[in-house]
């Protein structure tokens, strides 16, 4: 994104996460991406740095900032040719429902720990059966008698696990008499807690991030694992959505960022008759047409972050965000290998990777198919499709 409209200081926290950002580099991301292996090195080279827990308050040492930088980091690191999955659920989901409905001692436990980023916390809702209506989730807690609850379920591919020391699940603890729905609630739930399992799910895509079915098998949580109060979990999960939303449209931006940027530079330098195959318009306009487009989510991703950090509504921008941010990022990186040909395929030019991750947000954090019916119902006042 350019520095349109941004804060001056924007510049700085910009060149300063590209830069520890390049010092593990694009190569780096690629190998992580075809051995399923977490980019550990730089998110604890970010963390010290102290951008993993830019939105942490000051309080608990974290950057006191908001989704506004939070997005710029996601955002950069991405353009350096390094996507980071990680931030969407912990320091977007995780430090943000903690933050505004954690207790005073679940935000002095995780928010503390998540500020240095030597602490994840992965977000668990998705489930075989229920998909994008959370509303039918089965993941069951019951309170246990004495204080504490049970929780019994499944949840489908979870990002994540095996590097988290929680995962933030939701839970059904009840239904609504009046409307039949789901009564919500959210658990902070201990990765080492007796009952808890998880399998791993391979997936084509080459990415560094691993996918998981987690098993819940009557977890037990004391009740101060509760997280804004039992059946009210339906605040605090939007709460933490939004942001995921803005963090992912920021990712898809900075990919689109690298695609075009890398693409621009070997259309420039590779010859063919006689001349820079850029000359041509046949491949000169699909990246034209790919900046304009990530230019575009850049700058619907800002205001998204924006309309977050001043408490205003954000839910039809984050999802208009997430939306522009993952169309712009699977154009851009298509673009790219086309113009780099036979090349684009090699693991040396590191496209596919980020084609991979590109792809990815197309569907998660939330599918493009369900933004538009958002933006049908609650925007252009359409009668509800599904």
């Amino acid at each position: 994104m350019t520095d349109f409209a941004e804060p001056a200081e924007y510049a700085d926290l910009r060149a300063a996460v590209r830069e520890i950002t390049q010092s593990h580099g694009p190569a780096a991301y690629a190998e992580h991406g075809r051995t399923s292996t977490p980019m550990s090195g730089l998110w604890s080279d970010l963390g010290k740095a102290g951008f993993i827990g830019i939105n942490v308050p000051e309080e608990f040492g974290g950057g006191g900032a908001g989704m506004s930088e939070l997005a710029v980091v996601a955002e950069e690191s991405a353009a350096a040719g390094c996507p980071l999955l990680t931030l969407l659920v912990s320091s977007a989901i995780g430090v943000e429902i903690l933050r505004r409905h954690g207790s005073p001692e679940q935000q002095q436990e995780w928010l503390t720990r998540l500020a240095d980023g030597s602490t994840k916390i992965v977000f668990a809702i998705t489930e075989p059966d229920a998909g994008s209506n959370s509303h039918d989730v089965t993941t069951a807690a019951r309170p246990d008698g004495g204080g504490g609850y049970l929780i019994t379920g499944q949840k489908y591919y979870i990002s994540g696990v095996d590097e988290a020391s929680a995962i933030l699940t939701v839970t059904r603890t009840g239904t609504d008499p009046v409307t039949g729905k789901a009564q919500i609630s959210l658990f902070i739930v201990p990765v080492d807690a007796p009952g808890l399992s998880w399998n791993r799910l391979e997936v084509a895509a080459q990415i560094p991030d691993r996918q998981y079915t987690v098993f819940y098998d009557d977890v037990w949580v004391p009740a101060s694992a509760l997280v804004g109060g039992e059946g009210r979990g339906w605040q605090s999960l939007f709460d933490g959505l939004n942001p995921e939303r803005i963090t992912a449209a920021a990712l898809g931006v900075g990919i689109g960022r690298y695609a075009v940027a890398t693409a621009a530079e070997y259309a420039r330098g590779r010859s063919v008759w006689g001349q820079p195959i850029g000359a041509h318009q046949a491949v000169a306009h699909p990246l034209a047409k790919a900046k304009i487009q990530v230019e575009l989510a850049a700058l619907m991703t800002a205001k998204a972050a924006w309309l977050y950090d001043q408490g205003q509504p954000a839910g039809e921008a984050s999802n208009m965000a997430k939306y522009a941010g993952a169309e712009a990022a699977i154009a851009a990186v298509d673009a790219a290998i086309q113009v780099h040909g036979g090349n684009g395929l090699s693991v040396e030019y590191g496209l596919m990777p980020l084609w991979g991750m590109a792809r990815l947000l197309r569907i998660a954090p939330v599918n493009s198919e369900m933004v538009l019916n958002y933006v049908a119902q609650h925007t252009l006042g359409l009668p509800k499709s599904y």
